[in-house]
């Protein structure tokens, strides 16, 4: 077996310590040495993206948020799905993920930032939320492991009250909250639900069809104002 190929590091502001590596075809990203994301599994976060803009693929200028760069394909799906004329917004934590994703990780999900539907902004996606009240037609956290996030003490107020409620907030009448998951997660299901959304959750394979260990991805439509 090949030896891992170091082609990167970055850190979060955290101080945790990211690593981008390459092994054969295979792309990674270790956070604090433990596996992140893989460019072998990313058939669930296609799924996170076609279950948050189903509903927009006919509609006139969708604008949707993205929380998370990640290897870039939640990005490419996302775009897949939409129309031509959507503008989507993603929020990116860390620099080092935007540099890779201009470097050796674009051709993995063909080039998603160079599509002109997309602006990428650093910083917190909590803060991109607050300041667009009312402002998207669907937002897609695909940020950490999910709720139960461990890379960043940030991230998890992104799946607090207060967090799920700035989402809920920022979104549209009938707009889609779709959250990321590697694992089940009741207690997040109930806070969406409390905060006003109407919930169903979807378990789906890393791999989709080809197997792979499963998912979680909540997906919620704003039913209260």
């Amino acid at each position: 077996m090949k030896p891992w190929e170091l082609l990167g590091t970055s850190h979060t502001p955290d101080g945790d310590l990211l690593t981008l590596m390459k092994r054969d075809q295979e792309h990674v990203i270790f956070a604090n040495g433990k596996i992140l994301m893989s460019s072998r599994m990313h058939g669930s976060e296609e799924a996170l993206a076609s279950l948050a803009c189903e509903h927009l693929t006919t509609a006139t200028h969708p604008r949707v948020l993205v929380g998370g760069l990640g290897l870039g394909y939640t990005l490419r799906a996302t775009l897949d799905v939409l129309p031509a004329d959507a503008e989507v917004i993603v929020a990116e934590l860390v620099p080092g993920v935007v540099d890779w994703n201009q470097g050796p990780l674009a051709p993995l999900a063909g080039h998603p930032l160079l599509d002109p539907r997309v602006t990428v902004t650093l910083g917190d996606v909590a803060v991109a939320m607050r300041k667009n009240a009312a402002g998207f037609d669907a937002i897609l956290l695909d940020v950490d492991n999910g709720p139960d996030a461990f890379t960043s003490i940030n991230n998890a107020g992104l799946y607090a009250n207060h967090g799920v409620l700035t989402a809920h907030t920022a979104l549209r009448p009938e707009g889609v909250l779709a959250v990321w998951s590697a694992w089940d997660d009741s207690k997040f299901e109930q806070r969406m639900r409390w905060a006003g959304f109407s919930v169903r959750v979807q378990r789906v394979r890393a791999r989709l069809k080809q197997g792979g260990p499963k998912h979680t991805i909540f997906v919620g439509r704003k039913t209260k104002s």
